[in-house]
């Protein structure tokens, strides 16, 4: 699979409709069978790297599925009780808000964790080509390629099988570039990125959630978010409570000296370090930059721009420059 490679076929009801599926799936259905299972009964799998379809999209298939029903059966595990997702986030998603109770599904028992990984991250990419993933979504694929349990045999039976219910030929390449991925460079080479930028996008992996969605919305720098992703899951949430309290933008200065204090950190050490980097000074008190806290604008400066704020602030001031004065009188 090339990262420039166009898409392939969705795996989901919406873009099914036009085909004929009885076909395609009859030998997957003969060897593991096809049941009715509540929606409800079936959870999402646990750290799923790919974000539900949102907007029209996600109405689309809502609208297809009301009209056709779930054309293709999504795939689940078996768990002690009740049953964990491995392909058909989106199309339970869009039953469910269809108004369907039930979906058809095909049920895995006993797969071990790295196996239902192969399900969750082969499926995804037989929807969408890689350019087409949020920077969190390629980490996880690029992540899970790189890891060894990616050419192993099982691996390969699984992704036939995928085929097979997706309409297509199996082939017998053990990866998607006929090779054994061993090296960041082979993973790099594949994706079209550089090494230096193949190791930073399987450093984000290591984010916690929070700053996986800022990479995901372009509110934070790709070095930043790598300088981030060294700190500690503690120091990761520690940092996250003062970006979500003050507002703060996670900038990749900030990022850097928080990396180099890693292990020693405390959350009033982590505000000390930030608040300093805020406030610049240049020939004095001239150019110094402050940031108020988000609970603060959304008090007093709501609906203002950033002159009206200002005039306010001088205004603020001035008169408390004045209560001073007069009080040393």
């Amino acid at each position: 699979m090339k990262a420039n490679a166009g898409k392939r076929k969705i795996f989901d009801a919406v873009d099914l409709l036009t085909e004929d599926t009885s076909a395609q799936t009859t030998e997957v259905k003969a060897e593991n069978g096809v049941e009715q299972i509540k929606i409800d009964h079936i959870q999402a799998f646990h750290d799923h790297p790919f974000h539900l379809y949102e907007g029209e999209r996600l109405q689309d298939m809502v609208q297809s599925i009301k009209e056709h029903g779930v054309l293709n059966p999504v795939i689940v595990r078996k768990l002690d009780k009740g049953y964990e997702m491995l392909s058909g986030h989106n199309r339970a998603n869009a039953a469910k808000l269809a108004g369907l109770t039930e979906v058809p599904a095909i049920v895995k028992a006993d797969l071990p964790d790295e196996e239902a990984y192969v399900y969750v991250i082969e499926t995804n990419l037989m929807q969408r080509s890689f350019n087409d993933l949020m920077p969190s979504e390629k980490a996880a694929v690029m992540a899970a390629h790189y890891d060894k349990v990616c050419c192993q045999g099982k691996r390969n039976d699984i992704i036939r099988e995928l085929k097979i219910l997706n309409g297509e030929g199996p082939d017998d390449t053990c990866c998607h570039n006929g090779n054994k991925l061993k090296s960041l460079d082979v993973i790099a080479s594949e994706y079209g990125f550089s090494s230096r930028n193949a190791a930073r996008y399987l450093r984000l992996n290591y984010l916690i959630q929070p700053f996986k969605n800022l990479m995901d919305e372009n509110k934070i720098a790709l070095l930043a978010a790598v300088d981030v992703s060294y700190l500690t899951e503690v120091e990761q949430k520690m940092l996250w409570n003062i970006v979500e309290r003050q507002g703060l933008k996670v900038k990749p200065v900030y990022a850097e000296k928080l990396r180099k204090e890693s292990g020693t950190l405390t959350e009033e050490k982590m505000a000390e370090i930030l608040e300093a980097l805020q406030v610049k000074h240049s020939e004095g008190n001239a150019g110094v930059s402050l940031k108020l806290p988000k609970e603060i604008c959304n008090k007093y400066f709501e609906g203002m721009n950033s002159k009206q704020m200002a005039s306010v602030v001088e205004q603020a001031l001035a008169a408390w420059f004045e209560g001073k004065a007069v009080q040393s009188v």
